[in-house]
């Protein structure tokens, strides 16, 4: 309803329309389901999860029908891979002709991001949910394990009541600075909107088909640098930093660990881009270089350039340094897709506590602990299931690569794409286009799914399916 009231405002009937059509769609397979489904059982641990994953793709197709019917996707399935990178906060985009695109179309892309940044269960546990068990095993579906307040609904309120007091703040600051490098008031508004939502979401969506690189201003760009870093950080962190803990930004495992790679990282890519000489400058390398790097990084995918560039100006070395930047990602229960900094912290720890117990006599006690909200003792069990979740994003990324590249596409390209996709990042070199094939559409619409719900209640739903099919 209000995405209507808001075509209805910018005097947009057909969009209106289109809308109010898609809404009907929803609300009828809405009351199919009700009838359907309908049960007083409490969900266990699988239905909860496979719920979660179900949910997901559900919202993708119901959300694609307005955007669909705006006649600016090639195909539905077009539209589906647009409503699901929203959701995901990844922001590849198949949208033709973007910058003619209506208000509230482009409103909708840019809602997507903020409504699956914070989690489409999220939704349901914040507004409708009233028990915590259910609620909690749809919260960890979602590919969320830290509960911030001890009700799991509380938590799902909390990130919901940030999110917004951000989005009013935001808005007003980007606003603001876009009536300032001369965008009118109407348009500066709007388009601080879109920006933020997508930016603080860790997705690269924006209103015009020239990214960020269409305000053609550094504080603009400072300012989404800092929206990105900020929307990667733990809601556990934030909430933290309401409490007036700022400590913990300093002494969390997680933001040390975005730094350090954030430096590591960011070295290979401008000892890179020197050798080539692609920027003359310091400030040319802050705009171009380490703008994509932290945009890679928070998985938010902002540019700062043309999609072509990566691959004609940037050279194997660059790409290489911002696709391993793009493999990791932001934090853990933040709206950061990739691997995530928890698990890349908790992984070298366990690696330096084998280093000592190896070193060390046979008979010393070797422990290891780690600063995350409070010091917590590394366990054998953290550190596997950290390093199954790695694995399996770094088998999601080959597979992806190995695809694009049996479609024609080279090597490192496909493989950058594929990384771009199933980290839920957003950059783009160039492959991702109405024109790509199907097979390839369908490839990142999966790892963009399976990546942003962490792989759990993806696993599980293919579960229900076997059995299903066995009859069991």
């Amino acid at each position: 309803m209000p995405i209507i009231i808001a075509a209805l405002i910018f005097k947009e009937i057909n969009p209106a329309l289109d809308f109010l059509i898609g809404a009907e769609i929803a609300l009828l397979c809405g009351l199919i389901l009700t009838w359907v489904c309908a049960t007083n059982k409490e969900l266990n641990w699988m239905q909860g999860m496979a719920t979660v994953a179900l949910s997901w793709l559900a919202a993708m197709v119901l959300s694609a029908v307005p955007l669909y019917l705006s006649g600016h996707f090639g195909s539905f399935l077009d539209a589906c891979f647009e409503t699901m990178s929203g959701f995901t906060t990844t922001g590849l985009t198949l949208v033709q002709d973007l910058d003619h695109l209506s208000y509230s179309h482009n409103l909708w892309r840019h809602l997507g991001p903020f409504i699956g940044g914070q989690g489409i269960a999220i939704i349901a546990l914040a507004l409708f949910i009233k028990g915590s068990s259910g609620g909690f095993k749809m919260y960890v579906g979602e590919g969320r394990d830290e509960k911030i307040l001890p009700n799991v609904i509380h938590t799902a309120r909390f990130i919901w009541l940030i999110s917004i007091v951000y989005l009013v703040i935001g808005t007003l600051v980007l606003g603001i600075t876009g009536i300032l490098i001369g965008l009118k008031p109407q348009n500066a508004f709007f388009h601080g909107a879109c920006i933020f939502m997508a930016g603080f979401d860790t997705a690269g969506f924006s209103p015009q088909s020239q990214n960020i690189l269409y305000y053609h201003s550094l504080i603009f760009e400072v300012l989404t640098i800092v929206i990105m870093v900020v929307g990667s950080f733990n809601f556990n962190l934030h909430y933290q930093l309401w409490k007036g803990n700022f400590k913990e930004v300093g002494k969390n495992i997680e933001t040390r660990t975005f730094l350090l790679s954030t430096m590591v990282t960011f070295f290979i890519v401008a000892i890179a881009l020197d050798k080539l000489g692609v920027y003359s400058n310091g400030l040319g390398l802050f705009r171009k270089g380490f703008f994509q790097l932290v945009s890679g990084h928070t998985t938010t995918g902002y540019m700062t350039v043309y999609a072509q560039q990566f691959i004609a100006e940037w050279g194997d070395l660059a790409l290489i340094g911002l696709i391993i930047a793009m493999a990791l990602g932001g934090c853990a229960c933040s709206t950061a897709g990739g691997i995530k900094m928890l698990r890349v912290g908790i992984i070298f720890k366990a690696l330096k506590q084998d280093i000592k117990r190896i070193i060390l006599p046979g008979r010393a006690i070797v422990t290891q602990q780690f600063h995350h909200i409070k010091t917590v003792f590394l366990e054998d069990v953290s550190a596997r299931a950290a390093l199954t979740i790695t694995m399996a994003y770094i088998i999601l990324y080959i597979l992806g690569a190995f695809i694009g590249v049996g479609c024609g596409y080279p090597i490192l390209d496909s493989l950058f794409e594929s990384t771009s996709a199933a980290g839920n990042v957003g950059l783009s070199c160039g492959i991702t286009s109405p024109s790509m094939p199907v097979v390839l559409k369908v490839t990142y619409i999966i790892q963009m799914w399976a990546g942003r719900l962490e792989f759990m209640s993806v696993f599980v739903l293919l579960g229900f399916f076997v059995a299903f099919l066995k009859g069991k």
